[in-house]
């Protein structure tokens, strides 16, 4: 049903009123759970992100415990030259964990609190604005 006009507005029923309120409410409740489905789901794609690189920065930092064993070992057993080779391998690969780790961090922090922020304001607007309009439909 169409809504009335606003000089027919005190022509319409209290029932009809109430009517279109339940409607239009159930109508806003979907709306909203659609919005914080679509905003958690966001949130969620960049948690698993941000996992993905702390895991990624702990593959590489498995590396560079490798190397760096490597580069001790060469160190104590042979010439310059090979150690020297091992420790530039093990700075390179804990130069990306660390960057790894610090750009997971922030994804990780992005993603955070779970909660459908957007869904929960637009709530509260629309909250504040059936009870304006209630409090005009009494005067």
């Amino acid at each position: 049903m169409a809504m009335p006009h606003k000089d027919d507005a005190t022509d319409v029923p209290v029932a009809e009123l109430l009517k279109q309120l339940s409607n239009q409410t159930a109508t806003l409740v979907r709306q909203e759970m659609e919005l914080a489905k679509v905003e958690l789901t966001e949130k969620g794609k960049r948690a698993g992100l941000g996992a993905g690189m702390f895991g990624g920065a702990g593959l590489f930092g498995a590396f560079a415990f490798g190397a760096l064993t490597a580069a001790v070992i060469l160190a104590l057993a042979t010439a310059v030259a090979a150690w020297l080779a091992a420790l530039i391998v093990a700075v390179v690969y804990a130069a990306i964990a660390g960057i790894l780790a610090l750009t997971g961090k922030s994804k990780v922090k992005e993603a955070t609190p779970p909660i459908p922020e957007q869904a929960l304001e637009t709530t509260k607007e629309d909250v504040e604005v059936a009870k304006t309009r209630a409090r005009g439909a009494r005067s």
